[in-house]
């Protein structure tokens, strides 16, 4: 079993930046699959940004490209999100979410795991709230 636990939200200016962090907690992750999913109200939880293993790639939803960036560092069991010049349609509860289960992959490489049901883990949720 493993606990996430985020922090870091707040309410910021458009333009602004802020890093979440995900502590986790209950076995080490360093070889699980990690992601930063965001929910506005009504609205279904989407992909934001995904590092699927370790030294692997990282993903990202087209909106936040060159904005955002994952990271992770696997002696703190942390995972990071770092966001740059936010926007007010980054406003969203932002959850980190974490799974064992190995990527599927084939001769042309592994894929990453950019929905909900890919994640066995989830936090709890920050808010980020971006005035404009």
């Amino acid at each position: 079993q493993v606990q996430l636990v985020e922090s870091g939200g707040g309410l910021v200016q458009a333009g602004d930046s802020l890093r979440l962090s995900c502590a986790a907690s209950g076995r080490t992750f360093s070889s699980y699959a990690v992601a930063w999913f965001r929910q506005t109200p009504g609205k279904e939880r989407e992909f934001v940004a995904a590092n699927n293993w370790s030294g692997g790639n990282t993903y990202y939803v087209e909106s936040v490209k060159g904005r955002f960036t994952i990271s992770r560092d696997n002696a703190k069991n942390t995972v990071y999100l770092q966001m740059n010049s936010l926007k007010s349609e980054d406003t969203a509860v932002y959850y980190c979410a974490a799974d064992p289960s190995p990527p599927k992959c084939s001769g042309s490489g592994c894929y990453p795991k950019l929905e909900t049901y890919e994640y066995a883990y989830w936090g709890q949720g920050t808010q980020v709230t971006v005035s404009s």
